[in-house]
């Protein structure tokens, strides 16, 4: 699975929200509409987010902050996530972290704290699919051929 974003335009986003508001508990759809639609929630959708919910900007940004799968810039073309749980730290995941570098513009690394892969640890994921036993020359495997898409 490759990550898509449509470029942020205040007028989409506006519709998404206005198209939600009707559910019971409506903010962490809209966050999560505004995510799949944009790839993150632009700064600019906060108070959007809050007008249309009567909320303040500070609700709505504690909502976003608070769950890490929100993200507040675009992510890569690809996004590998890194088990840093007790099974898999046990297991080397901060050296396979370490190797795998900083995130970029083909992929986002990010952190995780479990993804139920315990009895395969080091775990990771990338683009949605599992991983485990993971080694460097299998991280940067995996990597090269996320690249290699792009």
């Amino acid at each position: 699975m490759t990550v898509v974003a449509t470029s942020w335009r205040a007028e989409l986003a506006l519709d998404k929200i206005k198209s939600l508001t009707h559910l019971p508990g409506a903010l962490l759809p809209i966050l999560q509409a505004l995510q799949e639609e944009f790839g993150y929630i632009d700064d600019a959708a906060i108070p959007l987010v809050a007008r249309e919910l009567n909320l303040s900007k500070a609700e709505v940004h504690g909502v976003i902050s608070f769950y890490h799968d929100f993200r507040r810039e675009p992510a890569g073309r690809h996004v590998l996530k890194i088990c840093r749980a007790e099974a898999c730290q046990s297991m080397g995941c901060e050296e396979l972290a370490q190797h795998a570098g900083a995130s970029d513009e083909a992929i986002t690394i990010e952190p995780v704290y479990c993804l139920g892969n315990c009895a395969l640890s080091p775990a990771v994921m990338l683009d949605g699919v599992p991983y485990g036993r993971m080694s460097k020359s299998k991280l940067d495997t995996l990597i090269g051929s996320a690249r290699s898409q792009s």
